[in-house]
This record gives C-alpha cells, sequence and structure tokens, in this order.
C-alpha cells in the first residue's frame, strides 16, 4: 500500500549523454572497462550492463570508434536480432587497462551526487504520511497497550528519531520492524553514486529488496520500455538493522585498496527507509559515542564522509533512526544527547491480563490445548518467584518448550503443572555457584 501523499517521481531517463551528468571520458572508460571484463559485444548487451539506453550506449560506442578504441567485428549476431558486434581494438585494450588501473569499478554508469540528492527529496521518509490503520495493521501480530500506536504513530510519520527502551523481551525488535513493514512504498536506489570523479557503490542487494519487473504485454502495439533512468533500481523502502556488532568504522566510506573502489556506509544505504540500532549498549563503543557520530545528522538531513584523500563532502542524510536500549536512556546518554532524540518511547512488559491474551493466542496459534489447572499453577505458583514480572516473549517460550517436552515423550500436545515447571526451569537459569 502507497502512503506517499503522490507516488515517488521516477528519475527520467536520460536522453543525451549530457543528461547523465557525467563526463563522457569517465563513461568511455567505464565502457571500455565493462568490455574488457564482461566480452559483451552488442549495444543490447552493453546497454544493459552500462544502464543506459541502446541509443546512447550506441552514441558511446560510436564515440570509442572515432578514437580507435573499439572496432566493429562485421558479426551480425543471429540471436540478438541480427545485431553488430564490436571488439576492443589494440589501443582499447591499454586504455581499459590503465582505467582499470585507477579503479576496478565497470558496469553501471554511476549518478552525480547532486542528481541523486534530487531524488531522495522526491522520495524523502520525511515525506510520508502514516496512518492509524497502516501502523496497526503492519503490528497486527503484536499485543500492545492502545497507547503505545498513539505514540509510535507521530514518531514514525515524522521520519524523527527513535529511542525506544525498557526490560528485554518485551518486542522492542518486533516493533522496529513492524514500523519498517508500515512503511509498505518503494523509491530508487542508485546502483553507484558519483562524487569528485570518485565512484561509490550503493546499491546492495543484502539491504535492497528489488521490486520485480513487470512483464511487458506481448500483444501491445507499442513496447513501453524503461519508464526510468536504469542507473536506479526500484526497491522496497530499505530497512538496515545493527546490534551488538555495530562499530563507529562502519559509518564511515569503506575503501578497498586492492579494487580502488569505495562503497556506501550503513546510513547512506538506508536512505529513504528505516535505520534500526537493536541491543544499543552492547557496542564495543559507548551508546554516548555512537549517538555524538549522529548528532549532526539527525539534525540536519545530511552527514559528512570522507575520501581516501581526506577530502570530505556532504551527502543527504534521510533515514529513520530507531535506537533500541534494555538499559534506562539516563544510564546510557548525558542530557544534550536525550535532548536530540526526537520520541522516547518505553515499552514494558505485559500486565497480567494481556500476559493471558498473548498466551491464549500462542497456544491457539501453535495447537496447544489450554488447561485451567496448568495456568492456575503458572500464575499463582511460578511468577510470584519472580515478583509477577510479565515479558511477551514468555508465552511463546514456554509453550515451546512444553511442546519439545510432549514430542520427546511422545505424548499429544497438553500442558500440566508438571510440564509447566519444566518447560520454566529452561527459562530462567538458578543462581548458584560452579566450581572450575
Amino acid at each position: 500500500m502507497n502512503m506517499m501523499a503522490n507516488p515517488v517521481i521516477a528519475p527520467a531517463a536520460p536522453k543525451t549523454l549530457q543528461d547523465t551528468g557525467i563526463s563522457v571520458v569517465m563513461m568511455r572508460d567505464i565502457l571500455l572497462k565493462t568490455m574488457f571484463r564482461t566480452n559483451q559485444d552488442t549495444i543490447s548487451a552493453l546497454s544493459a550492463l552500462v544502464c543506459l539506453p541502446k541509443t546512447l550506449t550506441q552514441e558511446l560506442v560510436d564515440l570509442c570508434r572515432s578514437q580507435k578504441l573499439v572496432e566493429a567485428t562485421g558479426t551480425l549476431h543471429a540471436n540478438s536480432g541480427g545485431e553488430m558486434g564490436y571488439q576492443l581494438a589494440d589501443a582499447g585494450k591499454a586504455r581499459a587497462l590503465d582505467a582499470l588501473a585507477q579503479s576496478e569499478y565497470y558496469g553501471a554508469m554511476p549518478v552525480p551526487l547532486d542528481m541523486y540528492q534530487q531524488q531522495v527529496k522526491k522520495q524523502s521518509v520525511r515525506n510520508l504520511q502514516l496512518t492509524r490503520t497502516q501502523l496497526t495493521g503492519a503490528m497486527g501480530h503484536l499485543i500492545l497497550p492502545p497507547t503505545l500506536i498513539d505514540q509510535l504513530g507521530p514518531a514514525v510519520s515524522s521520519g524523527r528519531s527513535i529511542l525506544m527502551y525498557g526490560p528485554p523481551g518485551n518486542g522492542k525488535s518486533s516493533i522496529s520492524n513492524g514500523i519498517r513493514d508500515a512503511l509498505g512504498d518503494r523509491i530508487y536506489i542508485p546502483r553507484a553514486i558519483e562524487y569528485a570523479g570518485q565512484v561509490i557503490t550503493v546499491y546492495d542487494p543484502i539491504v535492497h529488496t528489488a521490486a520485480t519487473p513487470e512483464a511487458e504485454d506481448p500483444t501491445a502495439l507499442r513496447k513501453t520500455g524503461t519508464r526510468f533512468d536504469t542507473r536506479y533500481v526500484l526497491c522496497d523502502r530499505p530497512t538496515v538493522i545493527t546490534g551488538g556488532e555495530l562499530s563507529l568504522d562502519m559509518l564511515d566510506l569503506k575503501y578497498n585498496a586492492t579494487a580502488r573502489t569505495y562503497t556506501a556506509p550503513l546510513q547512506l544505504k538506508s536512505s529513504g527507509g528505516v535505520f534500526i540500532v537493536d541491543d544499543l549498549g552492547r557496542q564495543a563503543d559507548p551508546p554516548q559515542k555512537l549517538v555524538n557520530r549522529w548528532i549532526v545528522p539527525l539534525e540536519e538531513s545530511r552527514d559528512i564522509l570522507a575520501l581516501q584523500s581526506g577530502e570530505k563532502f556532504e551527502v543527504p542524510f534521510d533515514t529513520l533512526v530507531i535506537f533500541s536500549t534494555n538499559f534506562h536512556p539516563n544510564e546510557i546518554f548525558d542530557k544534550a544527547a536525550l535532548r536530540r532524540i526526537f520520541f522516547k518511547i518505553k515499552i514494558d512488559g505485559p500486565d497480567q491480563k494481556d500476559f493471558l491474551k498473548i498466551f491464549q493466542l500462542v497456544a491457539k496459534k501453535k495447537g496447544m490445548p489450554l488447561n485451567e489447572k496448568a495456568l492456575i499453577h503458572l500464575l499463582k505458583v511460578k511468577y510470584p518467584t519472580i515478583d509477577n514480572v510479565y515479558a511477551n516473549y514468555q508465552p511463546i517460550f514456554l509453550i515451546d518448550q512444553m511442546m519439545a517436552i510432549c514430542d520427546f515423550e511422545g505424548i499429544p500436545y497438553q500442558m500440566s503443572p508438571d510440564l509447566i515447571d519444566r518447560a520454566w526451569a529452561n527459562m530462567f537459569v538458578k543462581d548458584e555457584t560452579i566450581i572450575h
């Protein structure tokens, strides 16, 4: 379901080589490197690889021919609709090797940074207007207090930072994923961007989910062709989820010294989407330090990255950042950092009534019959031992444990005080001294 006021405006396909915003020399070198590395020799195949319309690819090939870098093979390919074949001349191979020595990048033509910035504005995560129905729909599988949706709705719609905190096992991660699912529409992700002659790859199949292209109608009188600039990939709004492994250097531009190419950092890959920092406080870097790194981007919607040369440049920061922690915010942040995180939402455990509701739903879903005696034992005997502190993960944990025991014993799924005791023993570890 699309929840933009208007659908995202697609980047228009370039009509001339100048429309690409990239220098002809750079495009020529990428074309030569692509021919050298892939051995493709028809305009159709090269056009698909360099992500330019066929007319512009032909124009580039003709330019290379005029410079004696490419020559026609004189072969017409029957399987490519009778297309002419092309190959690198000796001068073209030498130029390709020279260009590869400077950067191994080949394939899709990059999008200039300033053009990409304009596209980011058109598809900003801050343009999203989320309704209560959309948010509750995405969270339908969770039992949440109604007041939580009241807090989450404005937070997500604002596109500002959110800090979720509270005891572990109460669905902070599930809520983060629900927010991601609620976004629902699609945006255009560049395969690569260009700044100061350097290429930075952005599209990452691990982070980005590409939309399935719509099949052409074979009966249509006119082929519609691609309606947007194929240097971009149409994707679901991206989500980057990091946990204890997140370190400050993961937020810097990655340079591969062997290939002499750059890869976009995580927050740039998540542009137009969600960046979830799960388990804040479990990283090697202190939480205060991590949040300090985000302060300027969060306040000014721009980030500063640095090239190998030390040159710094500005990139858009258009990401809904969700921090999730089991610590109390006052334990891990100073007041200045807390002030900069726009929404602070406490995610607490359920009360007994909601706990029973969750337990009932999970049991029904998993085909586990409820037993009154077992439930009374759980609530009156087991929970008082932990001061009646309920958590959302516990029903699933206990029911899965009982099912595993029933499977092992070869008996139908059932609940009993004895099975509750056996399941409970696995949920908490008894405090004791172990002699080494």
